[in-house]
Formats: structure tokens, C-alpha cells, sequence
């Protein structure tokens, strides 16, 4: 009776972190399945590419594929740390999902700026803390990305969640690794005006997390 009862105990901690009991193996997929999606339109990889493009245009192809691990690596410890622990630590230091979306927008915007009045100027050389901020976070693992990540594991459990994210990261992963193609095909000078135009639009996303974030703020 006993053996039974902490089979039956460890069925329920299974269950609370995402296991279905009796080891249900199609709602676990239909977990699995039902979390993938909105972290893909969440995370947007394909949104991310022409700025990663605009920001890697003068790097190495060796250069180029460290800086997207580091962002990807960035992006998983990031979302993950803040599925387990933001929500804690948000509340101890009384910081709001809000705030994080106003602070990520001014990095950008400050980015963005940069690279706007470097017209006509050689671009500086990125180094590997390009791949933390701003692709890591708040580009990859951003508001939208934490936010949606954490409500889905209200929903669905710690494992499908998890497993949703690793697989939309590793399919990031791909399509960032085809930005050198990009730039071979519209080639040197066209990448570096591009990266202007991709500027401005950088500039736009900061201040749509900007004000998203202040009109949330005001709405509460």
C-alpha cells in the first residue's frame, strides 16, 4: 500500500511539471504541439533575420555562426531562467514585464541610432557580446517571447513548454545560419544599405516595445 501510494505521489509530480498520468503520450504531444506554435510566432525568426543580416554584413561566415550560437544559447537561458525564476524575482524586486519591454526598446533604440548616424563610416567590428544583447535578448528571447513562454507553462506544464522552445530555437538557428547567403546574393553594397533601411525598422521595433510598454503601464 505503500509502494502504491508514492507510485500514485510521484504520478502527481509528474503530472504538475507536464506528464499526464498514467503517461499519456498523446496529450503529452497535444501539449507539445499546442505550445509550439504561439512561442514560433512569439519568438519570429524570420523577422530577426533581416536585422541579424544588417548587423553581421562586414563579419566572417566563422564570425557570423558564433555570434548566432551565442544568441541562441543566450535566448534559451534567458527564456528559461525566466519561466523557472522571473516571475519570482520580478515580484522581489517589483519589476513588471512592462518595465523589461521600456528597458529592451532603449537598448535598441540606442543601437539602431548608432548605426543610422554611421552613415558613410566603416562599421565598427561586433564582438561575441552582440550575440547576448541585443540578438540573445531582447531580439530572440524578448517581452513577447518570456511573456507567452510563461503563460503557456500555466497551461500546458514545464516539459512540453521547454521542448517547444528548443525546437523553435534550433529552427532559428537555421535560418540565421543562411544570413551569408543573404548577403552574397544582394552583395557588399547592397547589404550595406540595407542595413540602413534595416536601422530605421530596428529604431521602429524599439519604440513599438517602447510605448507598448508604457501604454500596458498606464493601462493597469
Amino acid at each position: 500500500m505503500c509502494q502504491g501510494g508514492n507510485s500514485i505521489e510521484h504520478l502527481d509530480t509528474l503530472d504538475d511539471i507536464g506528464y499526464t498520468r498514467g503517461g499519456d503520450v498523446t496529450n503529452m504531444l497535444e501539449s507539445f504541439l499546442m505550445s509550439l506554435i504561439p512561442i514560433m510566432v512569439a519568438l519570429d525568426a524570420p523577422g530577426i533575420l533581416p536585422l541579424l543580416v544588417g548587423m553581421t554584413e562586414d563579419m566572417h561566415k566563422r564570425d557570423r555562426l558564433e555570434i548566432i550560437q551565442q544568441s541562441i544559447v543566450t535566448a534559451f537561458v534567458i527564456t528559461i531562467g525566466f519561466v523557472l525564476l522571473g516571475q519570482a524575482i520580478f515580484n522581489a524586486l517589483g519589476i513588471r514585464v512592462e518595465d523589461f519591454m521600456i528597458a529592451g526598446g532603449v537598448v535598441l533604440l540606442i543601437i539602431a541610432i548608432n548605426e543610422v548616424l554611421r552613415a558613410g563610416e566603416k562599421k565598427l567590428p561586433l564582438g561575441k557580446e552582440y550575440g547576448v544583447v541585443p540578438l540573445g535578448t531582447p531580439l530572440i528571447a524578448g517581452p513577447a517571447t518570456l511573456t507567452t513562454a510563461l503563460i503557456l507553462v500555466e497551461q500546458y506544464g514545464y516539459i512540453p513548454v521547454i521542448l517547444s522552445l528548443i525546437v523553435n530555437l534550433l529552427i532559428a538557428w537555421i535560418i540565421f545560419a543562411q544570413a551569408g547567403r543573404i548577403i552574397k546574393i544582394i552583395g557588399i553594397s547592397g547589404s550595406r544599405a540595407f542595413a540602413k533601411v534595416v536601422a530605421l525598422i530596428l529604431a521602429a521595433f524599439a519604440v513599438k516595445m517602447i510605448r507598448s510598454g508604457m501604454l500596458a503601464i498606464l493601462d493597469r
